[in-house]
């Protein structure tokens, strides 16, 4: 853990990664995206699914595909789907404490909205620990893995990728941070689509337990 004494940017995706992707708030989201597809292109919900999960895989987010197919108003789309209730998450004191620790600039980066990221890390307890949140808004509405928000996100912080570290629980989205020259972590889980490509040279590390993770980095540096 001594490799990750030089990092002076911690970057974290939010939904699955900052919270167990065992409390399905996310699940919540994605009948969210559901019903408002199945709205606004009147069809069934279960026709909607299909175009959900279809676009989700041909452009990465479902936001993307219906924007491109169906020139939706995006900000109305996270608005409706980030409408959930996330009342039952608790607070994550042990998460908080090892985030605190942490030297450099911590900052939330998420195919999300910037609202769904406060909403969901106030909950936990830990929004006042981050630099910055950097959502699919400033991202141009383009999403992760494409490569243009992480030069975006690099831009913006003047963050030089050798000394930063990317906290994802979708593998692929690691490829792009990994050929710019961050470290990367991966939020072991058992979803096909997030741990497809979790056996790649572009995971650097993997963890079941986040705040054990940052803790056995954060003993490191003290020893």
């Amino acid at each position: 853990m001594k490799s990750f004494n030089s990092i002076k940017y911690w970057i974290f995706d939010l939904d699955n990664t900052l919270y167990s992707g065992k409390t399905k708030v996310f699940e919540q989201v994605d009948k969210r995206m559901s019903k408002y597809i199945s709205d606004k292109l009147n069809i069934s919900v279960e026709e909607a699914k299909k175009v959900q999960k279809n676009y989700f895989h041909k452009y990465n987010t479902t936001l993307n595909g219906m924007i491109k197919n169906h020139k939706i108003d995006p900000d109305e789309f996270l608005e409706f789907v980030h409408d959930i209730n996330i009342d039952f998450l608790q607070k994550d004191p042990a998460l908080g404490k090892e985030i605190e620790k942490l030297d450099g600039k911590k900052i939330i980066f998420t195919n999300g909205s910037r609202k769904h990221a406060i909403n969901v890390s106030k909950q936990i307890g830990i929004d006042h620990l981050f630099d910055d949140i950097f959502d699919i808004v400033d991202a141009e509405f383009i999403p992760k893995p494409l490569l243009e928000p992480y030069k975006k996100l690099v831009k913006k912080h003047k963050i030089d990728p050798k000394l930063c570290v990317l906290v994802e629980d979708i593998a692929r989205n690691l490829k792009p941070a990994y050929e710019m020259g961050m470290k990367t972590v991966w939020i072991e889980n058992d979803e096909p689509w997030a741990s497809k490509f979790s056996d790649s040279e572009f995971v650097n590390y993997k963890t079941n337990n986040l705040s054990e993770f940052l803790k056995k980095i954060n003993l490191a540096k003290a020893a």
